[in-house]
């Protein structure tokens, strides 16, 4: 039998076997061989272009993308520049046979100009192929010098299983002869598996076929729209860089006076964006796909168990599985959750409303109760609040603990806009409670209290399960004491708080650690405003101490920014700059957004650069907090604001003006003896200034005796009124020296200095005067200097202790410390002086490292250092001789 016999007769069946006709004996329809032409706005990519190169270098290229994500005209640009043929076919309907498919695929090579030998045979059934002709088309491929390409478009219409199998046998067979390129929306059922194995198969889907910005702004200005960077970065957020999706906005966009206000606001629902999604993706489905997928559309996210709960079926789990596979818009997130792209959803959305007016309230309430079942509780509050159940809502926060969550978190803003839609008809405790911490947290202490002792009154204390809502609104009683200055109510509500602890069940403490967190801040606050610096150091520490991620962020910027005001009030500017700085960085490290606190970080760093004569940086920082508006406005930042303030205008000479801000314009239930001190010592100093050291005496006596900073001021005050003996009595009875820090005991030592002046002491004069230097040059404290009067400048001009202010408190270069200043002794670091104070407390390395937020190891490196510098080798012996230096 010859070979035009066996062409004609290898398969039995009944069409014809002309080269023109196809096995049912129509003629093959040539559109379906030409490579699609690019439209005018068509954009190149590079990127894609590179990429799919590889395709001539592997057997199997696969192109995977939803409908309109530019698959075909990415293949079709590509094909066009090579310089070689390539075979062309778009597939056809869905119900073809294997025949009907292999026929217009060796006529795709012919109409390429790609010859197939004529021993390869056609064949004449359109549900059949001999196994012969795909053995004779593979083994023909497999001898070609340059090897063919077949691109074989809308491949996803092909659905039988047995024509995916041909496939593979002839792409195995003809080696290297045949490159395939699948372009397809669904997954080739091909073993790609194995072909990725082999490293023999390039992929691009559908991320990679996304345009960038920087693509969609070319595309755009291709369509005759030039917009902003903000504007396209929006637009492709929104359409997720679909290629359709881009040029129908863009084309809809140039019929808009407004082009760039459209694309912002366009509805997606009433565009050709929603003709085509429809038409594509949804109409294609059968009747309970487009239910589910309408149904969910409601939902940001959902797996199947929660698609079932809405649709009242069991089925979502294949039908969603097959959504994600054919590329319908269905994105899958892993661990068995989707969601839709986000125009789908849009309109959707839209069409739900259409197609079941008012049901969206009865999904959304479905949803809300199976999240609380599943434990998923921020989503389960955005999808209550779309019901409109606000007590059940608003009962399932506080149930959960979660009440702390309206005050800290990266979505506490979010969530207080969301409760902010609540009405009055909703009336319960779990209600009152959310909306008193909703205006506790914006310092609206009216309402809040208002709401709170609602809330209080609707629970019965021995009711079972309310310990939950009875220890919020312990929490919201500490923040109101907070809020009011009443340290005692802050102390009841805590104790009250700490017994209802026992009573929650433990879980949910775990879960919500940032509720303990807030509540051991807000007593830390309400003590420091006491003056109870140790007890509230004690609270604060707690929660400076613990690790995690924005639920406590807030509370631990705010602990910290609180231990920074001790630290400072105390004298210890370094310390106080440290735990600010951490306290800044806190939230900057978790948000963007400025601090949602008090801002008292940037008060206690402003104050510290004023002691530093840094008045640019005090003056920013001032500004700052004051433009960051916020949210706690309580008399402890407010009274850290005045005194920061004051000294600022002071430093600067405004004295009247400084008298003026530095009494706080705050209404607490309590006098702070710090805050008054504060203000005294404010007072003083201006009365000072002007001359009139009598009235600062006068105003100091009024100061209780345990703030040292006020009797060293009032020692200041007694030499300038010409009583140096009171002064110096004054000094030692408070040994200012061994109880606080360097920006105390450095105005202590010049008021020694100036009184040891005063009497012609020389030597006491420069010891004094060279500890002094020594103190604050390692904070770097300008300010005693500056303020400590005219007889200090002719000696520090000397050249006993010139060296010592050389460089940051005196231009020059500055010197080794001079032995006639003080005893020999290599300078110690900020860090190795706070060791060594610990050490002369008699804590532990561990303790130490505890305080100071350090390694235990990186304590005994500094301890080493501080014993080497002081020439001794044990604690005890550091301690005499850094007291013998008066570095204690």
């Amino acid at each position: 039998m010859g070979v035009s016999d066996v062409a004609g007769t290898e398969e039995q069946g009944a069409g014809p076997t002309s080269p023109c006709v196809d096995p049912l004996g129509d003629p093959f329809l040539p559109a379906r061989f030409a490579v699609p032409t690019r439209p005018a706005t068509f954009l190149r990519r590079d990127r894609l272009a590179r990429h799919l190169d590889q395709a001539l270098r592997t057997p199997l290229t696969v192109v995977n993308g939803a409908a309109g994500a530019g698959k075909t005209l990415l293949v079709a640009d590509w094909a066009a520049g090579l310089d070689r043929p390539v075979a062309w076919l778009t597939t056809g309907a869905v119900d073809q046979g294997p025949g009907m498919f292999w026929a217009y695929l060796v006529q795709a090579l012919h109409a390429s100009g790609t010859p197939v030998s004529a021993s390869v045979g056609r064949p004449s059934d359109a549900n059949r192929v001999d196994h012969t002709l795909l053995a004779r088309l593979a083994a023909d491929l497999s001898i070609r010098d340059r090897p063919v390409i077949v691109v074989l478009d809308e491949y996803d219409r092909v659905s039988a299983p047995e024509i995916a199998d041909q496939l593979d046998f002839v792409l195995h067979h003809a080696g290297t002869g045949l490159h395939l390129i699948v372009v397809t929306r669904t997954e080739p059922l091909l073993p790609l598996h194995r072909y990725r194995a082999a490293g023999a198969m390039t992929e691009i889907r559908g991320a990679e076929l996304a345009f960038t910005p920087g693509e969609a702004a070319t595309l755009l200005a291709r369509h005759g729209l030039r917009l902003g960077a903000a504007a396209v970065s929006a637009l492709v957020a929104r359409t997720q860089g679909w290629a359709a999706g881009l040029r129908l906005c863009a084309l809809a966009a140039l019929d808009s006076p407004d082009p760039e206000l459209y694309l912002k606001e366009f509805e997606a629902d009433r565009s050709t964006v929603a003709d085509f999604l429809l038409a594509e993706v949804l109409k294609r489905q059968t009747a309970e796909t487009q239910d589910l997928l309408l149904r969910v559309s409601a939902l940001e996210r959902f797996c199947p168990d929660l698609a079932n709960v809405l649709t009242g079926r069991g089925d979502a789990e294949p039908l969603l599985a097959g959504l994600h596979r054919e590329n319908a818009f269905v994105e899958y997130l892993g661990h068995a959750w989707y969601r839709l792209h986000p125009l789908f959803g849009e309109i959707l959305r839209a069409h739900l409303r259409v197609r079941s007016p008012g049901i969206e309230p009865e999904l959304h309430r479905r949803a809300a109760r199976w999240l609380r079942r599943s434990g998923f509780l921020s989503e389960m509050l955005v999808h209550g609040a779309a019901a409109g159940d606000w007590e059940f809502t608003a009962g399932a926060l506080v149930e959960d603990l979660a009440i702390g969550r309206l005050f800290t978190g990266l979505r506490s803003a979010d969530l207080a806009e969301l409760f902010s839609r609540m009405g009055p008809e909703a009336e319960s405790p779990a209600t009152n409670l959310v909306r008193a911490a909703r205006d506790l947290s914006r310092s609206d202490l009216d309402r809040g209290l208002a709401h709170l002792h609602h809330a209080e009154e609707g629970l019965a204390e021995d009711a079972p399960g309310t310990a939950a809502a009875r220890l919020s609104c312990a929490l919201l009683e500490v923040l109101a004491a907070r809020l009011t200055g009443s340290p005692a109510r802050a102390e009841e509500a805590a104790a009250a708080a700490g017994d209802l602890r026992q009573e929650v069940p433990a879980h949910l403490l775990d879960k919500h650690p940032e509720l303990i967190a807030l509540l051991q801040t807000h007593l830390g606050s309400a003590r420091l405003w006491a003056g109870h610096f140790e007890d509230a150091r004690a609270a604060l520490t707690t929660v400076a101490a613990r690790s995690g991620g924005a639920a406590t962020a807030l509370a631990r910027e705010e602990s910290l920014g609180h231990l920074a005001l001790i630290d400072y009030l105390k004298g210890w500017p370094g310390r106080a700059e440290r735990k600010a700085v951490a306290a800044m960085s806190e939230t900057d490290r978790l948000s963007g957004d400025p601090p949602s606190g008090s801002g008292i970080d940037r008060v206690v760093l402003a104050a510290v650069a004023v002691d530093r004569d840094d008045l640019a940086q005090a003056q920013s920082l001032l500004d700052a907090a004051a433009d960051s508006s916020p949210a706690l406005l309580d008399p402890v930042t407010e009274a850290g604001r005045a005194i920061a303030t004051a000294r600022l205008l002071l430093a600067r000479g405004h004295t009247r003006a400084a008298l003026a801000a530095a009494e706080p314009d705050v209404s607490a239930a309590v006098v702070s003896p710090w805050a008054q001190g504060q203000a005294s010592l404010v007072a003083s100093a201006v009365h000072l200034a002007e001359g009139r050291p009598e009235a600062a005496v006068r105003i100091l006596q009024e100061v209780p005796d345990d703030q040292l900073m006020c009797a060293v001021a009032a020692a200041q005050a007694q030499l300038a009124a010409g009583r140096p003996d009171v002064a110096i009595d004054l000094l030692d009875g408070a040994h200012p020296e061994g109880r606080a820090g360097p920006a105390v005991t450095v105005r202590a030592t010049l008021v020694r200095a100036q009184a040891a002046d005063a009497a012609g002491d020389s030597a006491g004069t420069r010891r004094h005067l060279g500890h002094a230097l020594i103190e604050a040059r390692r904070e770097r404290l300008r300010r005693p200097f500056l303020e400590a009067g005219p007889w200090l400048r002719p000696l520090l001009d000397t050249e006993a202790v010139q060296g010592l202010g050389a460089g940051w408190l005196t231009p020059g270069p500055p010197l080794p410390l001079s032995q006639s200043a003080v005893p020999v002794v290599e300078e110690l670091s900020g860090r190795e002086s706070d060791v060594l104070q610990r050490l002369a407390q008699m804590m532990s390395t561990e303790d130490i490292a505890a305080d100071l937020y350090l390694s235990v190891n990186t304590v005994k490196t500094h301890l080493k250092s501080v014993y080497r510098k002081l020439g001794v080798n044990r604690r005890n012996d550091a301690v005499r001789r850094a007291r013998a230096l008066r570095l204690l």
